[in-house]
């Protein structure tokens, strides 16, 4: 299950590209909402947290407006999907598997990003928290932090070629990921292949943790 905040868009899921699957429309930030949109969706065994924003601000301009929607679709709404869908495996006694997209920018400090960088430091701690108490259960939970991603969002954003240069010469591998390289990680966490890894922080970000 993934969405962004707004909504996920049906028209960019047509029948022919992904048969048999169901979308559903509704802003995460909202408690309420989610709760209702969500309380008819399964069995579900596998969920992958997406949504997020990014609202950068430099530390001393943070808003109460900013750092309540960033901390209600980065960090609540996962608490709050992983519960509805998590109560639903342990009611049917099925193992599954969660897996919360993160950012390295959960463990490096980046100008403007105070209260985005926050919550991804947050999500990072709930993974493992939800990996303890979720664990005797049989549902596993990691999180993929990924660095700079090639989405329409991310090429728009990093087209600057001197912003982008600052951030990939602290990139050993010298590049931004691709769609595919984050996917391929969700899918490995979600996988049978990765059935004794849970807690994890899993890096898609070329070595820049590592500088």
């Amino acid at each position: 299950m993934s969405a962004e905040r707004a909504a996920l868009d049906p028209r960019t899921l047509s029948g022919k590209e992904c048969p048999g699957v169901e979308t559903v429309c509704v802003d995460l930030a909202d408690w309420e909402a989610t709760e209702q949109a969500l309380s008819s969706v399964g069995p579900v065994d596998l969920l992958v947290n997406n949504a997020a924003v990014a609202l950068l601000q430099p530390f001393l301009e943070v808003t109460k407006e900013a750092f309540d929607m960033s901390f209600n679709v980065n960090l609540r709404a996962v608490i709050q999907v992983s519960q509805i869908v998590a109560r639903g495996m342990i009611a049917r006694g099925a193992p599954g598997a969660i897996v919360n997209v993160s950012s390295q920018a959960s463990q490096r400090a980046l100008a403007n990003h105070s209260v985005y960088c926050s919550t991804k430091g947050a999500l990072d701690m709930l993974t493992k928290m939800m990996a303890l108490e979720l664990g005797p259960h049989k549902i596993r939970v990691n999180a993929v932090n990924p660095t700079v991603v090639m989405t329409s969002m991310g090429r728009t954003n990093w087209s600057d070629p001197h912003k982008a240069k600052v951030m990939l010469d602290r990139i050993p591998l010298g590049k931004f990921a691709e769609v595919e390289n984050v996917v391929d990680a969700i899918l490995f966490l979600l996988s049978h292949r990765s059935n004794m890894t849970t807690g994890s922080t899993l890096p898609v970000d070329g070595g820049f943790l590592v500088t």
